[in-house]
């Protein structure tokens, strides 16, 4: 009996040791194969994710215009990369604003200078830039651009428009007072000598008030009638 009993708890714990084995077995399996499965050959192999290709940039702006040579003015970013971020400070921002004024009427803009934006040999951006214009400097952009359609729209330049352009090599007069000035889609002005005489500017203040003094004695004569005119009803009618 003794034999008996001795010989089954053997074999209870021989089963037991079978069972916590398989359990273990059951706990490592898994990871491994899903780190290696069998048969799989390149299936759980990791493919390098592609990276998008990085935007191009402009390299190249040709200016053509009024007084600037048949071949035109070009400027390259590799060759002069400060005079060319100065030229796209002026027309870069002009690709995506909204138009923020009607048409000038064409004997205010003054000369036209057509600047055209280019990746390596291909235009993407065409601008016409008008530094001399009355009122300030303006830039137009034409409905029809290289890249598609646009819609049609004009803009207030910088101030600094007329001297980026001279020093980029068109034929205009010095203004070194702001070439690191302007206000970037803001409005210039330019005004001629006989707008600041003070003389001609108290002339005309002192006759917008005599205007205005004859229009109110008017309307005050006006109302003092109707006055009149509705005491005298009521007077006959008591």
């Amino acid at each position: 009996m003794v034999v008996r009993r001795v010989m089954k708890r053997a074999a209870a714990a021989a089963v037991g040791g079978l069972a916590l084995a398989g359990a273990l077995a059951l706990g490592v399996l898994p990871a491994s194969a899903q780190a290696a499965p069998a048969g799989s050959g390149t299936a759980g192999a990791v493919w390098p994710v592609a990276k998008p290709k990085p935007k191009l940039q402009p390299t190249t702006i040709h200016i053509t215009g009024h007084d600037v040579p048949d071949d035109g003015i070009t400027v390259l970013q590799a060759e002069d990369p400060k005079l060319f971020r100065m030229l796209m400070d002026e027309v870069g921002w002009l690709a995506s604003a909204t138009p923020q004024t009607s048409a000038p009427k064409s004997a205010k803009l003054g000369p036209k200078y057509t600047v055209k934006v280019l990746i390596q040999q291909n235009a993407t951006q065409v601008y016409e830039l008008y530094p001399l214009a009355t009122g300030g400097p303006r830039a137009h952009r034409p409905a029809r651009q290289p890249s598609g359609r646009k819609p049609d729209g004009w803009f207030y330049g910088r101030l600094s428009m007329s001297e980026t352009l001279r020093l980029s090599g068109v034929p205009l007069k010095a203004k070194p007072d702001v070439v690191n000035g302007g206000i970037g889609g803001g409005v210039g002005e330019t005004m001629e000598s006989s707008e600041l005489d003070p003389v001609a500017g108290a002339s005309e203040l002192f006759g917008q008030m005599r205007r205005l003094l004859l229009l109110n004695g008017a309307i005050l004569l006006v109302i003092l009638t109707g006055l009149a005119g509705m005491a005298f009803v009521i007077r006959r009618r008591i």
